[in-house]
């Protein structure tokens, strides 16, 4: 993707298949239950047949999708940790040491680690925009070329110091409101720092707003490059149909960015967990997503929708193999 190019019109994308997911909830209503009794399961049924365009959906080939990149922004004092962990803690994925990976096991997914130019962390966005043009469409296509074709499902997660004041300028730009409402403490950062953050992502928004109104020129400014590889991850899974469980508020401010080429750009998505940062909750609701799960967690990698893609294989199960009550023989609630 050249930086003329612009993202084209959702319009022209894959589109849900309502009629698809009408015969699924009629399925659903024929099997051994009362009806609705399994709430979000069928709803995540109905969903996912009406995405895939079948009555047997599946999710047995999930992809778990991490993108690392640091952050210039790290100089301003609002991280905990210095960028360094971020190589680090890619190098423990490819060891198989973090904790992505065990939840990869036990909720069996393929995982791949994508990083992006670790040794060249973004330009410090108080200073510039954090990207070239060209380096946030090479990262957008980079997310792009990482979809595989043939997932049944994808679980997007990241890894980037820094990166949640990225996404928390990132859910300012796009969503609005005030710099402290999208700010948390991230990796932990003291009440300080905490503030320090907050004048940051207030500063640069403010600075760059004049030059954002896409997602990818609010992405080049005051994203990163892990930002940008998700936002493209989820642009190319729409184009397949593809369905995606996002992680947490980095992961859902990335994609939140496409809200500017469509409002409608996310209905291929859900959101696998709220986070214990507070943006995220306060994201989500500006998206009208709900999340699936809630369990104070703020890891990242994609651990919060790795376990959200467990509720997704059980919603299918009892899809795809429950009995009807006609082919067990079980008397239907008798009428009125």
């Amino acid at each position: 993707m050249s930086k003329s190019q612009p993202i084209a019109d959702l319009a022209s994308l894959s589109a849900f298949d309502h009629a698809t997911e009408a015969k699924a909830r009629q399925h659903l209503d024929q099997l051994t239950k009362p009806q609705g009794s399994l709430g979000r399961l069928e709803d995540i049924a109905a969903w996912m047949c009406g995405w895939q365009r079948t009555l047997k959906p599946r999710a047995e080939k999930a992809y778990t999708l991490v993108f690392a990149g640091n952050h210039g922004v790290t100089k301003q004092g609002v991280s905990a940790y210095p960028s360094e962990v971020t190589a680090q803690m890619v190098a423990n994925f490819a060891g198989g040491g973090a904790a992505i990976n065990q939840l990869c096991n036990a909720i069996p997914s393929a995982l791949r680690v994508i990083p992006l130019a670790l040794d060249q962390p973004t330009q410090d966005f108080t200073q510039g925009p954090a990207m070239t043009a060209e380096e946030c469409a090479e990262a957008f296509q980079i997310g792009m070329d990482a979809v595989p074709q043939d997932a049944d499902i994808l679980v997007l997660g990241e890894m980037g110091i820094g990166n949640t004041t990225a996404a928390a300028a990132v859910a300012h730009a796009v969503a609005a409101g005030e710099a402290r409402d999208w700010v948390g403490s991230g990796t932990g950062v003291n009440s300080d720092a905490l503030q320090r953050k907050c004048e940051v992502v207030a500063q640069v928004v403010a600075l760059h707003r004049p030059a954002m109104g896409d997602p990818l020129s609010v992405l080049q400014h005051v994203g990163g490059r892990e930002l940008a590889a998700i936002a493209g991850a989820v642009w190319r899974a729409r184009e397949h149909s593809i369905p995606v469980i996002l992680d947490g508020y980095v992961v859902t401010a990335a994609a939140a960015s496409l809200m500017l080429a469509s409002k409608d750009a996310l209905a291929h998505c859900l959101a696998g967990h709220v986070s214990a940062e507070p943006g995220h909750r306060r994201l989500l609701d500006w998206l009208d997503m709900k999340p699936l799960l809630s369990l104070n967690m703020r890891l990242g990698e994609g651990s919060g929708a790795q376990l959200a893609l467990s509720l997704v294989r059980a919603a299918l199960a009892t899809f795809n193999h429950m009995a009807t009550f006609a082919s067990a023989s079980v008397a239907t609630k008798s009428a009125p």
